[in-house]
C-alpha cells in the first residue's frame, strides 16, 4: 500500500530513504499521469529544439546570410542547452524537480511564439540562445524526477517512455516544420511548433504528479566535490569526447542534407527533404538492440563497432543516387544511435562502479554531447560552403574515425569492478 505523502515543506528533505513515500506502482493513477506528462515534456522540448534544421536554406533566403551562419540557428540553442545542463541540473539537486521542469517548459513555449514575429536574424539568434538554456530544464531534471517518483519496477518503463517522447519531438519538429514550410514559410514553422508545444506543456502541468520522494543535497561544496570527481577518471574523460565527436559528425550530416536535398540534381521541396528524418525512427530500434548487445559482451566492443558503422554511413553518401544517398543516411544513423546508447550507459555504469556521482557524470556526457552538436553544426555550414558535400564527408568521417580510434584505446583500460554489495 502507497505511504500518504508528507505535509508541505521540507519534512522529506529530513526523512531517511526508507521512511519515504512509495514510488508509483504499475497500474497506479500516479504513474501513468507520471510518464505521460514527461513524454509530453520530451516531445514539446525535442521538437522546439531542432524546429530549424529543416529550416535552414529557408533561413539563409529570408534573412540573406549564408549557410555557416544559418546552421547557427540550430547550434546557439544547443550551446545553451548545455550551458543550461550545468547549472539547472545542480539548481534542481537542491531545490526540487518539478518547478524547474514547469517554469523552463512555460518559458521555452514563450519563447518559441517570439521566434515567429522577431524581425532580425541578430534577434532571432538571441531568442534561440535563450530559448536552449531554457530548455535544458527537461533533460537536466527528466530521469532524476522518474528515478525518484517512480517505483523501481516500472522506472525503466518510464524512463523508456521519456526518451520515446524526445524522439518522437525531434522526428516531429523537422517532419511537421518541412510542411508548414511549404504552407506558409518558416514564420508559419515555428508558429505551428510553438502551438504544439503549447498544447503539451498545458496538458504537462495538468498531469505532473508533484514530487513526494525528492530530498535535496544540503550544500552547495558537495555538489561542487561530485563534479570534480567526475573530472577525475580518464576513461569518463574520454567518453566526454567521444559524445562530443559522435554527436558533432552526427548534425553535421544532417544540418548539411538540408541544403544539399534542396539543389540539383535533386531540387527537393522542405517538406520532401524532412522526410529523410524518419531515419531517426531507425535509432528507436538501434539503441536498445544495441544495448542488448553490450549486456551480453560488452560496451568496449559494441561502442566502437557502432562507430565503426557510422562511419560506413558517412561514406555512402557520398554517392550520387538518392537513394544510395538515403541509405547512407540510415546506416549513420543506426550506428549513431547505437554508438551513443551503450556509451552513456557505459558513463553511468563507470561512475557508479569508481563510487563518483551518477548524475554529475551523466549530465557532463550530455554537456559535452550538445557542445559536440553546437560546433558540429555550425563548422558543416563553413564545410559546405567551402567544398561542398565531400568536404561535409571529410568533417563527420573524421569525427566518427576519431571516435572509433578513442573508443579501442577505452576497451584496452582497466576494468572496474562493481561495489561490494
Amino acid at each position: 500500500m502507497t505511504s500518504a505523502a508528507p505535509p508541505p515543506g521540507r519534512a522529506v528533505a529530513d526523512r531517511p530513504p526508507e521512511q519515504l513515500p512509495e514510488g508509483h506502482r504499475a497500474g497506479s493513477p500516479g504513474l501513468r499521469r507520471a510518464s505521460g506528462a514527461v513524454f509530453l515534456a520530451g516531445l514539446a522540448v525535442f521538437a522546439m529544439l531542432y524546429e530549424p534544421q529543416v529550416l535552414l536554406p529557408e533561413l539563409t533566403r529570408a534573412f540573406g546570410v549564408g549557410p555557416e551562419a544559418a546552421t547557427l540557428a540550430v547550434s546557439v540553442a544547443t550551446a545553451g542547452l548545455a550551458l543550461g545542463l550545468l547549472v539547472l541540473g545542480p539548481v534542481s539537486d537542491r531545490r526540487g524537480r518539478t518547478a524547474i521542469l514547469r517554469s523552463s517548459l512555460v518559458v521555452s513555449v514563450v519563447l518559441a511564439a517570439l521566434l515567429a514575429v522577431v524581425p532580425s536574424w541578430e534577434l532571432l539568434l538571441v531568442v534561440r540562445a535563450l530559448q536552449g538554456f531554457a530548455l535544458a530544464g527537461l533533460p537536466a531534471v527528466g530521469v532524476a524526477y522518474l528515478r525518484e517518483e517512480l517505483h523501481p519496477s516500472v522506472s525503466s518503463r518510464g524512463i523508456g517512455l521519456y526518451v520515446g517522447g524526445t524522439a518522437i519531438g525531434g522526428l516531429s519538429g523537422r517532419v511537421l516544420g518541412g510542411l508548414l514550410a511549404d504552407l506558409g514559410g518558416w514564420r508559419t514553422t515555428m508558429a505551428g511548433i510553438a502551438a504544439l508545444a503549447a498544447v503539451c506543456v498545458a496538458a504537462v502541468w495538468v498531469l505532473l504528479p508533484p514530487s513526494r520522494r525528492f530530498r535535496p543535497v544540503p550544500r552547495t561544496g558537495r555538489l561542487l566535490r561530485q563534479l570534480g570527481a567526475a573530472f577525475t577518471d580518464p576513461v569518463l574523460l574520454g567518453l566526454y569526447a567521444v559524445a562530443a565527436l559522435l554527436m558533432g559528425g552526427f548534425v553535421a550530416v544532417y544540418n548539411a542534407a538540408t541544403f544539399r536535398l534542396e539543389e540539383p540534381p535533386y531540387g527537393l521541396a522542405p517538406s520532401v527533404a524532412g522526410l529523410v528524418f524518419l531515419a531517426y525512427l531507425l535509432g528507436s530500434v538501434s539503441s536498445p538492440a544495441a544495448g542488448a548487445l553490450a549486456d551480453r559482451w560488452s560496451p568496449r566492443l559494441v561502442v566502437p563497432l557502432a562507430a565503426a558503422v557510422m562511419a560506413g554511413g558517412v561514406v555512402l553518401t557520398l554517392a550520387a543516387p538518392l537513394w544510395v544517398f538515403v541509405v547512407g543516411l540510415c546506416v549513420l544513423t543506426t550506428g549513431f544511435f547505437a554508438a551513443h546508447g551503450v556509451a552513456s550507459s557505459w558513463v553511468a555504469t563507470r561512475a557508479a562502479y569508481g563510487a563518483r556521482a551518477v548524475g554529475q557524470a551523466a549530465s557532463l556526457y550530455s554537456f559535452w554531447y550538445y557542445v559536440g552538436s553546437s560546433v558540429g553544426g555550425t563548422v558543416a555550414g563553413r564545410a559546405w560552403a567551402t567544398g561542398g558535400w565531400p568536404a561535409v564527408v571529410w568533417l563527420a568521417g573524421g569525427t566518427s574515425a576519431a571516435a572509433l580510434v578513442l573508443t579501442v584505446v577505452l576497451g584496452r583500460t582497466r576494468a572496474l569492478a562493481p561495489p561490494a554489495p
